[in-house]
């Protein structure tokens, strides 16, 4: 991950402009270095060769590292651990109950997915290796102008990182008369940490396949211009792009499929998690008086916002690297406008069309559905109503007397 590199523009970047890209950087580099430490990416680097080799003593650092965490942070030591949550469950057992399944949910999912995550690792170092030898020998050639929007996806879910973890560790400790038990914590919440940077590596994966597509797409815009401005161009460019293109469309259905389960298993529990959150939510907001005010209003709302910011931003991603592979169909339409061109750059210009038209650059997980907006907005009315759902159900035990 760490050693993919953009080019920079030709012209100077602004200050602003070195600013996001140290960012994205640093949020690279600590992604790397967390998830070796982690034991969540068992691969070295050759520099010699400049490829990733998968190291078996990592391999198995990450297993027995993962599996003692996962079992200390199993071992009973608080279950109720503020009176807050003692309270709505006495008074409230469906919450309680729901609760438990969605504990059940994490723990199931948290266990599948570093489970595939090992299991499929020698599939993804031989994808990384692919992307790395294409950026090497092609997309740096490439590069015209500046990727903004791969800086700041990645600089956005590091940044979600960072506030999944604090806005758990504000609601642990924070909630009054809460028994705090460092070690339950310090488990749980670095488990927590893992299946977020394993899910950062999916979308790591994602981003870079977008800004290479991106830099076909300027690349196609480029060779466009030159037609119009009574230039040639090389057919063999065009063939060399759409090598390009097709071999990067088939190492994305690869990446879909090795990581399709982990993102339907975090997608669950992000969406179980809100709707649990949300209830609780209102049931405070009937009884406000019984709770603090600071408890109502920044504590729980705030791991809301951060829950669908998470699955919003993954789904965006997702969306960003589709659109931007329809925009290369889009872009192949402005060569029927040019007349004059030579019969061979005309027929791999037909052939870039034809490809594009029969298979697109999409995430489709275990074949049930596309990640997109479409589905984003879908998850967002299931989060609603289902907690509607328990207030119609449960309406008689909401306020409490």
């Amino acid at each position: 991950m760490g050693h993919f590199i953009w080019t920079s523009a030709m012209v100077p970047p602004s200050r602003r402009t070195r600013f996001r890209r140290s960012l994205t950087h640093f949020t690279l580099r600590a992604t790397l270095y967390g998830s070796w430490v982690l034991g969540l990416f068992p691969f070295t680097f050759d520099s010699g060769k400049k490829q990733l080799h998968r190291s078996r003593w990592l391999l198995a650092y990450g297993v027995i590292l993962n599996i003692g965490l996962l079992i200390l942070s199993l071992l009973p030591v608080t279950d109720d651990h503020n009176m807050i949550k003692e309270e709505v469950f006495a008074r409230n057992p469906l919450v309680k109950q729901v609760e438990f399944l969605v504990e059940i949910i994490s723990l199931a999912s948290t266990v599948i997915i570093h489970l595939r995550t090992f299991w499929r690792s020698k599939e993804l170092v031989t994808i990384l290796n692919e992307l790395l030898r294409m950026e090497r020998r092609h997309f740096r050639r490439l590069t015209l102008g500046d990727c903004i929007e791969f800086d700041r996806n990645v600089i956005y879910k590091g940044l979600i990182i960072v506030l999944e973890i604090g806005s758990s560790l504000v609601i642990y400790f924070g909630i009054p008369d809460s028994k705090v038990v460092l070690r339950e914590a310090f488990c749980i919440y670095l488990v927590q940490l893992e299946v977020l940077l394993v899910v950062m590596h999916f979308h790591l994966a994602v981003i870079y396949v977008y800004r290479f597509v991106w830099i076909i797409n300027r690349q196609l815009l480029s060779l466009a211009n030159q037609l119009r401005s009574s230039k040639r161009v090389d057919p063999d460019e065009v063939l060399l792009l759409l090598q390009l293109y097709s071999r990067l469309v088939e190492l994305n259905d690869h990446i879909a499929s090795i990581y399709d389960v982990q993102m339907i298993l975090l997608m669950t529990t992000l969406v179980s998690a809100n709707i649990t959150i949300g209830y609780v939510l209102v049931i405070m907001l009937i009884n406000s008086n019984r709770f603090s005010i600071l408890v109502v209003i920044i504590f729980f709302p705030q791991a809301l916002i951060i829950n669908f910011w998470d699955l919003w931003q993954g789904i965006a991603t997702c969306n960003l690297a589709e659109s931007t592979g329809r925009k290369t169909s889009t872009i192949l339409k402005l060569f029927n406008d040019i007349r004059g061109m030579e019969k061979e750059l005309e027929q791999r210009i037909t052939q870039f069309t034809l490809f594009c038209n029969h298979r697109r650059l999409r995430y489709r997980h275990c074949g049930l559905f596309s990640i997109n907006n479409e589905i984003g907005f879908q998850m967002v009315v299931t989060n609603i109503l289902y907690v509607l759902f328990l207030v119609q159900f449960d309406y008689m035990n909401l306020k409490y007397e």
